[in-house]
């Protein structure tokens, strides 16, 4: 047996969003600065479906990276060797987990203080303006 994988456009996978969203709540997507996830097509859609945001993250960070440490750190930490009885046991071990965890929380303060090291450009139209 063959498995193809296909490529889903930033617009298929927004489409595709707004079709599941049986609650019509608002939507938050946070992407990183692909010119992909910028074009007309996806600005249109923007237009058409406005409880639909998009979130990018700044140009030279990493704090996405942060996100998906604090899930292998829930993951190590409590869902590897754990047993839950139902999806419902399981959501409520996190959240007994993330209660646990921000009794004692820690602040962290993001700075990009090596300005030499930025990339720098000719075009004013290939800067992110966040």
């Amino acid at each position: 047996m063959q498995l193809t994988v296909r490529p889903v456009t930033a617009l298929a996978f927004l489409e595709r969003l707004v079709a599941t969203n049986k609650r019509k709540r608002e939507i938050h997507v946070i992407l990183d600065n692909l010119s992909a996830h910028k074009t007309k097509r996806v600005e249109e859609f923007l237009e058409s479906n406005r409880k639909v945001k998009l979130h990018f993250t700044p140009t030279y960070s990493s704090w996405l990276n942060q996100v998906e440490l604090w899930f292998s750190k829930i993951e190590r930490d409590l869902i590897y060797r754990g047993v839950f009885k139902s999806t419902r046991d399981l959501t409520r071990q996190i959240m007994k987990y993330i209660r646990k965890y921000n009794d004692n929380p820690k602040s962290v303060k993001w700075t990009y203080d090596e300005p030499s090291r930025r990339i720098k450009t000719t075009k004013r139209s290939a800067v992110t303006v966040h």
